[in-house]
């Protein structure tokens, strides 16, 4: 049988690492943790199931997740976040197709989110990520932080069942995040040079939400579904008027210093 090593980074997720790391046991061959110098009871857990774990200052999601692959023994790779668990069904489907990974370049799966009291099962859903993959023709890429799994081939396989994302636990744990995520996503445009105006940021965070909350039928998953929407409406007009904000700000300086220190 094909061995699997399963890949996760942490940073400060005493609360969810323990049923993330159980999830796991049966599917994985061995596991990888990469923590960014918690100062929690992160590692201590992990410890419980995995001697393999390394303290590394926080590099980027991508880069994060990419180093914590390298430290991989196995060519397959299942990865997975903190908050996230394999479903018994899923379990099973990897079992099923762990003697013969080699036929696919990679496996993807759904992803189902638990947000805050109930689980979305529209707007975030199916929500499918490549999260099993041959490190040799795969790797983790994107533009921080939303990371995501490129492949070289096209040769992909759903597997049945979901990954369970336990996201958010309140409102303002949401928008704690959703800050931390624009600056991290406003610092990248404006790395890249790529041009933003009050329009495209309008335009942009008016096409989530109609296409989260109508085409996605979110309105079906009650008043959860709104405040996800509307949400990440917010996360996308403040994103890109951060970047506004910056060039404007800016504009008469003879060099432009970072967003953030």
């Amino acid at each position: 049988m094909t061995g699997i090593s399963a890949c996760i980074i942490s940073y400060n997720e005493e609360k969810k690492i323990e049923d993330c790391l159980k999830s796991l046991e049966g599917v994985a061959d061995e596991i990888i943790v990469v923590d960014s110098l918690s100062t929690d009871r992160t590692v201590e857990i992990a410890k419980k199931y995995t001697g393999k774990i390394f303290r590394q200052a926080f590099l980027g999601h991508v880069e994060q997740k990419n180093t914590a692959v390298g430290k991989a023994r196995y060519d397959w790779i299942l990865s997975l976040d903190c908050d996230e668990r394999l479903s018994p069904r899923l379990k099973q489907s990897i079992l099923e197709v762990k003697d013969a990974l080699g036929r696919y370049d990679a496996y993807k799966m759904a992803r189902k989110t638990f947000y805050v009291y109930r689980w979305l099962h529209h707007c975030w859903y199916p929500d499918t990520k490549v999260r099993l993959f041959n490190k040799h023709n795969a790797r983790w890429d994107g533009v921080n932080p939303h990371d995501k799994v490129r492949v070289d081939g096209g040769n992909i396989q759903l597997l049945s069942g979901d990954i369970l994302h336990y996201s958010f636990d309140s409102i303002s744990a949401h928008i704690q995040t959703l800050d931390k995520f624009t600056e991290i996503a406003a610092q990248e445009i404006i790395n890249s040079g790529k041009r933003v105006t009050l329009l495209s940021a309008v335009s942009h965070a008016l096409w989530i939400f109609l296409r989260m909350y109508f085409l996605k039928l979110g309105f079906l998953d009650g008043f959860a579904g709104l405040v996800v929407s509307i949400l990440s409406f917010v996360h996308v007009f403040v994103k890109y008027s951060k970047v506004v904000f910056y060039h404007r700000s800016h504009q008469n300086e003879p060099s432009a210093r970072p967003l953030t220190r």
